[in-house]
């Protein structure tokens, strides 16, 4: 299950990409905008900010901004930052791999099987979204 700082973020990053004159956008309109908590939101662009996907500018006219294109911040790139590891199992992880203690053979073990299926499908996804994707306005 996706946690509520990565979907906060998602939003929040959606919000910044869609702005058409890249300037820096601050956390109270952001936060007003897609109604999430100002402290909440505040932590999530922090981090954010320091794993290099977004900058920020401080006083007057300040505020966040993409330190990239759109079309080139990967989802997988914002997923592991926000959630951390994308495998439901650490034996399975690409990134954070980490054998499981209650698994004397993963090769024989059939939920090891089936949550490599469920990696790479969800892996597929993601590398082929980019922020640029979820920026663009849903047709309701």
């Amino acid at each position: 299950m996706l946690s509520k700082k990565t979907k906060y973020g998602l939003k929040a990053l959606a919000f910044i990409a869609r702005q058409q004159d890249k300037t820096p956008v601050q956390i109270a309109t952001i936060a007003e905008s897609e109604n999430i908590s100002h402290k909440f939101l505040e932590s999530i662009l922090l981090t954010l900010r320091k794993s290099g996907i977004l900058g920020s500018k401080k006083g007057k006219g300040g505020g966040y901004y993409l330190l990239k294109e759109a079309a080139d911040i990967p989802m997988t790139d914002v997923i592991r930052t926000l959630e951390g590891p994308i495998a439901m199992l650490p034996c399975v992880s690409l990134n954070f791999y980490e054998k499981c203690d209650d698994c004397p053979d993963e090769h024989a073990c059939s939920v090891h099987k089936l949550m490599i299926q469920v990696r790479d499908s969800t892996l597929k996804i993601l590398r082929h979204n980019t922020l640029a994707d979820l920026a663009i306005p849903s047709k309701q």
